[in-house]
């Protein structure tokens, strides 16, 4: 039931760790464990196939202090990798072409620019010579510009943004196919809690194309700008001549130019170093939403069990808690913005006044016209905000910087995972035809490295049935786990027969859609041949729901779990597996079902090989043999219990 594949999704990375306190502290954790035990860390440490922990950590060290010596370095490197997967893919020739469209248009925004600073002169030049037909003359052609203006800006939105929802669309296919490829979602989980997956896919990758393409045009407008501006600016400049006293007296030309250039630079350096907190500050944001936002779902998925327990005190203070989060680091945004709009805000009224100032002296020596004044401001303001594109986008970088970092972790830790399934398994798990399952000298431990079982053995021949048993907490469903491949902590051997295995856990998943969808999962719509689902669903007591099969509904709100059990007991039957592991997969059923159920099982012609975990009576007869792990804690091997 259960086919894992590994698409070759990512390309090497150079893997890159943040020295969050969190990380730092879970790092530091790993060298107080064995170091002659495999390692496999998810999250703060990458899957370390092969090594000891004590190898892993001193890595992760490592990589930590790189982090720590370039930060923008690696940003940058990160949003490359994370970038030129689309560029070089099946869709790069639309996607270059659209790109070259939205830069050409952006480019032709810039040639309106320089027209319309051209008209500039003509305009005020017309007012100060009292030329009435000249100045009707420039306001048609004003009206020409603005047009072709507006229609190139609407258009290079437009193309932009089919550009971004594409290349979205590319990144979410592959991430998507990534974290689902060997079972990275449940791994992601497994040593370290995942920092908001769902989050990263759905609205990280929205934000980071959308980013990636603002700011690039943007700069590339900005460049070219700059130099179009510039040789109008130095045009209508001049020189100027600074007395230095004694020392004679310097001669600058082009002094406009070199005064754009200071105010920008002065500018920029202190933007950058007020806005700087930012990028933290927006990431944790968005970590703190997810984690409030999550808590919400929780409540929402679990209403019935909070309303019966009376946990709405125990709910509030949990979301109280987690918003407080949220609330304190708004705070210090607001703090830092407030801070950073005071600046730039202050620099833009500035701006205004600034060039009229700088170019005046030229205007009062009569050296040039009031057209000239202003043509020289309109360049001297394109100029400067040129030269002020980070200024004025630092909040965007800001945000963008934080995006890039969190999705290049994300991708560190699929691809962790990726390679982790690629390496040697110190649990080996072989497919082999003529048996039912063996175990071989399984041990099993937690993720921290606290051995859980020790020297696990049995097996259980084609047909037959095995019985799991022992304490809660014994690591029933942990072994069940390890036998279907997504419990790496320990070692052993392990033979499955071949064909096709399907593992029930105690509350089964019921996915969105259609009962009938429901029932054929995961193999909806892949059923070569027509299925009698209402007499499937008969055969185990269902019938009353045959009348539903094409209803969409959350069935797993809407059907008691005893149902939901019955249902499961439906896929079997529709999908016929070789192999079945069941954990504790009738515990909400009554005894008359649990029989019918499990009777169905041994009398099919097609009879799985079962392998169950639970405590009940009823179990015991429709199995031929019980394991009980109680006999297998750590230190302790004995064989299994045959009846």
């Amino acid at each position: 039931m259960f086919s894992g594949f590994r698409p070759k999704l990512f390309k090497e990375p150079k893997i890159v760790f943040s020295n969050h306190p969190t990380m730092l502290a879970a790092s530091h954790a790993v060298t107080r464990l064995s170091e002659k035990s495999p390692a496999f860390f998810v999250g703060t440490d990458r899957l370390c196939p092969g090594r000891t922990r004590l190898e892993c950590s001193e890595q992760s060290k490592k990589r930590n202090f790189e982090r720590m010596e370039t930060p923008r370095r690696i940003i940058t490197r990160t949003a490359w990798r994370l970038a030129k997967n689309y560029w070089t893919s099946e869709e790069k020739r639309s996607a270059w072409a659209l790109l070259v469209a939205v830069v050409l248009l952006n480019l032709g925004n810039v040639y309106i620019g320089v027209r319309i600073n051209q008209w500039n002169r003509a305009f005020y030049n017309a007012l100060q010579m009292f030329d009435a037909m000249e100045l009707l003359r420039q306001v048609g052609i004003f009206g020409i510009l603005v047009t072709f203006a507006v229609l190139i800006s609407v258009s290079a939105l437009y193309l932009s943004q089919l550009l971004q929802i594409r290349w979205r669309r590319s990144l979410t296919k592959r991430y998507l196919a990534a974290w689902l490829a060997d079972r990275a979602y449940y791994k992601l989980q497994l040593g370290s809690a995942a920092d908001n997956p769902d989050q990263r896919i759905s609205e990280d990758l929205n934000q980071f194309t959308g980013y990636v393409l603002s700011l690039s045009v943007g700069l590339i407008s900005s460049v070219v700008s700059l130099f179009s501006f510039l040789a109008i600016l130095w045009g209508l400049s001049g020189s100027a001549d600074i007395p230095l006293g004694a020392l004679g007296t310097v001669h600058i030309p082009g002094y406009l130019v070199w005064a754009a250039l200071i105010y920008a630079g002065i500018g920029t350096f202190l933007a950058v170093t007020i806005g700087r907190p930012l990028v933290e500050l927006n990431s944790a944001r968005q970590r703190f939403e997810a984690d409030f936002r999550f808590s919400l779902v929780h409540l929402r998925e679990h209403a019935e069990s909070v309303a019966l327990y009376g946990g709405e005190p125990v709910e509030l203070s949990l979301f109280d808690e987690r918003f407080s989060n949220v609330f304190t680091n708004f705070r210090q945004i607001m703090k830092q913005q407030i801070r950073l709009s005071a600046f730039t805000m202050t620099y833009a009224q500035v701006a205004v006044i600034f060039p009229v100032v700088v170019v005046s002296p030229r205007y009062f020596a009569k050296l040039i016209l009031l057209g000239d004044l202003f043509q020289a401001v309109n360049a001297f303001s394109y100029v400067q905000n040129a030269l002020s594109f980070i200024i004025n986008s630092y909040n965007d970088i800001a945000t963008w910087e934080a995006v890039t970092q969190r999705l290049g972790d994300f991708e560190e830790r699929l691809i962790a995972v990726h390679e982790s399934m690629r390496a040697p398994q110190s649990i080996v798990i072989r497919r082999r035809g003529g048996g039912g399952v063996a175990v071989d000298h399984l041990d099993l431990d937690l993720p921290d490295g606290t051995p859980l079982l020790r020297g696990v053995t049995f097996s259980v021949n084609r047909g037959e049935g095995l019985l799991i048993v022992g304490p809660s907490g014994s690591g029933k469903s942990t072994l069940l786990r390890a036998i279907a491949g997504i419990w790496p902590f320990g070692r052993g051997r392990i033979r499955l027969d071949k064909g096709q295995i399907a593992f029930v856990p105690q509350r089964p998943y019921l996915p969105l859609g259609t009962l009938a969808e429901v029932l054929l999962y995961p193999n909806a719509g892949k059923m070569s041949v027509p299925v009698d689902l209402p007499a499937v669903l008969e055969e185990v007591g269902l019938e009353e729901l045959a009348d539903e099969l094409d209803k969409v509904e959350n069935w797993s709100a809407r059907l008691s779990l005893g149902e939901q059990q019955g249902l499961v007991f439906a896929r079997i039957l529709l999908t016929k597996p070789k192999l079945l592991f069941l954990d504790e997969a009738t515990s909400a059923l009554d005894e008359v079902a649990e029989n019918r159920l499990l009777g169905l099982l041994r009398s099919k012609l097609w009879r799985p090989t079962v392998v169950s975990v639970g405590h009940g009576a009823t179990l015991r007869k429709f199995h031929d043999q019980i394991v009980d792990l109680a006999n297998f804690k750590p230190r302790q091997e004995v064989a299994a219990i045959h009846r």
